[in-house]
């Protein structure tokens, strides 16, 4: 039975961030209607601009709050949180091209939302899951490479027992457990650190759980976690 379990480590730098979890089950996840999952993403696009008001791009509000809390725990040089990286794309007027269905969801509801959104092949996790403080001798390998690249001690990671799966949060994930179109089981995840966006984040969680269960079968069963629901069984 594997769990995700979120550390203190992790809550006492936020202790009041919500993780919400969506756990699918028995999805197909093959590429059918590329075009479909374009215009997704383009609806998304297109929402996400009323997030980018402010013309100095840092000066929004989506993009202040996650800066503010990548400077609480040891980062790389120049790392972003992934919805940052998003949004500064859409800023730029560049578009989000596809991936496979499950990539391709997540990054739309991540732009109509404005909240980083990920996912990860639960039948590839070694062990349990924690979202905690790394060591600092964790293997992980990201995409586009097959070089080690192991996180700084204290730096926020998801990570199971072979290794890191996402390095700095939300920032790049491992390719061991990253969503293919042969994944049947997945955890996917939204974070919020901004209180003020209750609201949001559980609209957010809720359409993603319904685009998965209608676009790719299955199930899909939701789950927050805070400060005072810190782990939940993920099979």
């Amino acid at each position: 039975m594997k769990k995700f379990i979120i550390e203190d480590s992790f809550w006492s730098l936020f202790p009041d961030a919500k993780i919400g979890i969506v756990i699918c089950n028995g999805i197909d996840n093959s590429i059918k209607d590329k075009e479909q999952f374009a215009e997704m993403i383009s609806a998304g696009e297109t929402e996400a601009l009323k997030y980018l008001q402010d013309p100095e791009f840092s000066n929004n509000r989506v993009i202040k709050v996650w800066r503010e809390a990548f400077q609480k725990f040891k980062t790389k040089k120049g790392v972003r949180a992934s919805i940052e990286a998003l949004l500064k794309r859409i800023h730029n007027g560049n578009h989000i091209g596809t991936i496979n269905p499950l990539v391709d969801i997540y990054n739309s509801i991540s732009l109509k939302y404005a909240l980083p959104c990920g996912g990860e092949d639960i039948d590839k996790f070694a062990g349990n899951i924690r979202l905690t403080a790394a060591v600092g001798n964790e293997e992980f390998i990201p995409l586009g490479t097959d070089e080690n690249s192991p996180p700084y001690e204290g730096e926020i990671v998801y990570k199971d027992d072979m290794g890191a799966i996402c390095r700095c949060w939300n920032w790049r994930e491992a390719v061991r457990t990253m969503l293919t179109e042969n994944t049947k089981n997945a955890f996917m995840c939204i974070e919020s650190v901004d209180e003020t966006r209750a609201a949001e984040f559980e609209n957010a969680l809720n359409e993603l759980a319904a685009n998965v269960r209608d676009n790719l079968g299955g199930t899909c069963k939701i789950s927050v976690l805070d400060i005072n629901n810190k782990e939940l069984v993920i099979e």
